[in-house]
């Protein structure tokens, strides 16, 4: 209750008082079926829209904040994977300024998107619902104005009714009646009015919402999808460089072996030919041998050019002729038990690297 000398005199105080007393006294014969109460269907079932409305836009507004601590969070954890990328990233591997520039590209993508959705989507979602609980108050009003003319409408009718009519008491309970009348009658054309054009209006909020989070997206993703195309690009060269390596180190030790055992048995007539290479105890190997390894699952051929396997196989890796052909993930080779058997390479294939493991 306010007090006295801030703002509320006593007279007021008295009249607030006496409007709240008058109010309940209504509800309560209206409740027992002592008084008729003023009902309109129309207009419960606008009310009934506009609280569903409310809070359907809440429900919204509650998601889109959390699908913005959601975008925050993969933004962070996005930065640190970023980070860490750069940071193991050796110098003298290739794409390294391009994997370093990359993480920046990254953050400040997610940085623009988070903008993005906060100050469109998610500030107009803050502007529509600011205006609901003013006319949730309005609405409160009208049906306590309801509640007054209901009063004042019975009031005058029990005068007029009664045996012994005080025309002037009847005099002010029509003037009564009649302000009552108009305040309500003013608050409830107001209201019928604004909320059904209000209640349409979501419609737009959803469309502009979501059309624009959509715009977004599709801009994100697209710029994401062509960094992500750049990776996955220097994961494939910084791949062949270490192939290509791992090749040429091999190859050294092969003409270095070969070497010494044409200086030792250069009249041994049954020395390797030429064309392959020589590994230890394992016997000759075919051209191009990088390393062995063992299948761990079986693999189903599905086009001409793959190496059928069964778990156990032993496969003798091979380098491509073209480091440009091979595909990230996949191998060249033969059958170790083949190649021994007639010394043919062109039964070799491509399998995939991760259902063998290396010997």
């Amino acid at each position: 209750m306010a007090e006295i000398g801030k703002g509320v005199t006593a007279g007021k105080l008295a009249i607030n008082v006496q409007k709240k007393f008058t109010r309940a006294q209504e509800k309560v014969l209206q409740k027992l079926g002592k008084a008729d109460e003023t009902r309109d269907a129309a207009f419960e079932e606008i009310v009934s829209n506009f609280n569903k409305q409310m809070m359907e836009g809440t429900k919204l507004q509650k998601d889109l904040k959390a699908y913005l601590v959601a975008v925050k969070t993969m933004h962070e954890a996005s930065r640190r994977l970023q980070d860490c990328l750069a940071d193991l990233y050796e110098p003298d591997w290739f794409g390294k300024e391009e994997v370093d520039a990359m993480a920046e590209d990254t953050d400040e993508l997610w940085t623009d998107y988070h903008q993005n959705v906060t100050d469109n989507s998610m500030i107009s979602m803050d502007t529509y619902l600011a205006q609901f609980p003013e006319i949730k108050a309005r609405i409160a009003k009208r049906d306590r104005k309801m509640v007054d003319f209901d009063s004042a409408r019975h009031h005058f009718a029990s005068l007029q009714k009664g045996k012994k009519k005080d025309e002037a008491k009847i005099a002010k309970a029509e003037e009564e009646l009649g302000r009552a009348q108009k305040v309500f009658e003013e608050l409830n054309v107001e209201l019928q009015d604004e909320l059904p054009v209000l209640y349409d209006g979501r419609v737009g909020l959803y469309v502009n919402t979501f059309q624009g989070m959509a715009g977004y997206q599709e801009k994100f993703h697209r710029e994401m999808g062509k960094l992500s195309q750049n990776l996955n690009d220097i994961m494939t060269k910084l791949n062949e460089q270490r192939l290509a390596k791992k090749c040429g180190e091999r190859a050294g030790m092969t003409e270095e072996t070969g070497s010494s055992e044409g200086a030792n048995h250069s009249k041994t007539p049954d020395s390797p030919p030429k064309s392959a290479v020589t590994n230890g105890s394992d016997g000759e190997m075919p051209p191009g041998f990088v390393y062995k390894v063992k299948a761990v699952h079986d693999y189903a051929a599905t086009d001409g050019d793959e190496l059928e396997l069964k778990a156990g196989d032993m496969v003798l890796v091979l380098g491509f002729d073209n480091p440009d052909e091979q595909d990230d993930g996949w191998l060249l080779g033969v059958k170790e038990s083949l190649w021994l058997e007639n010394r043919d390479i062109s039964t070799k294939g491509v399998f995939p690297e991760n259902f063998t493991q290396k010997v």
